[in-house]
């Protein structure tokens, strides 16, 4: 994972562990990380951001017990592969990733207008 970066607003109400997962889980689910690909360890990842290893560990946890990475001794975490799509929405699901798009933006300083806006824009796109 050389290229995307991630980024944590310490100042902001989302706490920084969700920040992590709710951009690496957005990262996975764009296909911008990969079946594979290899994450940081979470001492790495923690001096990167400059965080307690504790706070990237329970992101991980997070995102494993999602089934979004695997970890495993010697090998490491990487993305795992995800579920083929379902041919109509889980409410959960649709749940998460709005959840997930909203931490990030919100781990960007956008407020709720320009998140609102940024919905209206890409749903205007795919139509």
């Amino acid at each position: 994972m050389s290229e995307p970066v991630l980024h944590v607003d310490t100042t902001s109400q989302v706490p920084p562990y969700e920040q992590i997962r709710a951009q690496l889980a957005a990262l996975i689910r764009t296909a911008r990380l990969v079946e594979g690909d290899r994450l940081p360890t979470v001492r790495q990842l923690a001096a990167d951001l400059g965080l307690a290893p504790g706070t990237v560990a329970r992101a991980y946890r997070e995102l494993e017990a999602a089934a979004l990475i695997r970890t495993r001794r010697g090998a490491g975490t990487r993305v795992a592969a995800l579920p083929s799509a379902p041919h109509h929405h889980d409410k959960t699901q649709l749940t998460t990733l709005a959840r997930d798009f909203t931490s990030s933006a919100r781990a960007l300083g956008a407020d709720t207008e320009a998140i609102l806006g940024a919905v209206r824009e890409a749903l205007e796109e795919g139509m």
